[in-house]
């Protein structure tokens, strides 16, 4: 009886040799799909991640999206940012050793606390509601980034030998069942999974919003995937930010 991971059913993939960027791809072709598809992009040229910065993939590393349409509002949607990552931490986790592995909030994956993976959503939308939703996730498999300097969370690599279509099988496999859960039981159990698994849980950490810069102890996720600070002005809740230990 085999023990590889198979293609979860009901999810197509398209496979590109080189592209720009391949939540750029899915977005271009959301139109013409007509099911949940994974693009994959063995070489990405303008990839992209959070806040417009640049995220490069040269052949040896990892970049896919997930092209779907939720169901529900925009914030639904986007709860699948910590379905991606417990994918990805489980993923990751059958090649070293998960007490290497940690989550940062919002949409990072840390390998002894250097940045190994990250998290990109990007929507489009019809009538004021989200239409697709691309979950863009890369990863640093055989080389780190170069020109980042002086970065809080370093870029380091997985340093292994791993083959991208078969990396894709097992994240497809691990992000069907985490939807499968969504949508049966809700967030509550996705949640409880992240968190067994973040990185700095119940310690200080400072949040950079757009507008102001608070430290506290990182206390909790809400369900709305809002990170809890404990302040010395009370509870704060933020939905995004840029997180510093």
């Amino acid at each position: 009886m085999s023990t590889e991971p198979s293609w979860p059913e009901g999810y197509a993939r398209l496979v590109r040799d080189s592209i720009d960027s391949t939540n750029a791809e899915g977005l271009r072709l959301a139109p013409t799909l007509e099911r949940p598809t994974w693009i994959l992009g063995h070489e990405q040229t303008g990839g992209r991640g959070r806040r417009g910065r640049g995220w490069a993939t040269p052949r040896g590393n990892f970049s896919a999206t997930l092209m779907m349409r939720p169901t529900g509002t925009a914030g639904w949607a986007a709860l699948r940012s910590f379905l991606a990552a417990n994918a990805l931490f489980e993923t990751l986790a059958l090649h070293v050793d998960r007490t290497r592995l940690s989550l940062k909030w919002p949409n990072d994956v840390l390998l002894d606390g250097g940045k190994v993976a990250g998290i990109l959503l990007e929507t489009t939308t019809r009538d004021g509601a989200v239409d697709w939703l691309a979950i863009g996730i890369g990863v640093n498999v055989a080389h780190v980034p170069e020109g980042i300097r002086d970065a809080v969370f370093p870029p380091v690599k997985l340093d292994l030998d791993i083959a991208a279509g078969d990396l894709l099988t097992s994240l497809a496999g691990f992000y069907a069942t985490e939807e499968g859960i969504i949508e049966r039981l809700g967030f509550a159990p996705i949640r409880e999974k992240w968190l067994r698994h973040a990185a700095r849980l119940g310690e200080v950490i400072t949040a950079r919003t757009g507008t102001e810069e608070l430290t506290g102890v990182f206390r909790d996720v809400d369900e709305g995937g809002h990170l809890v600070l404990d302040t010395p002005e009370g509870d704060r809740r933020i939905a995004a930010a840029d997180i510093y230990f």
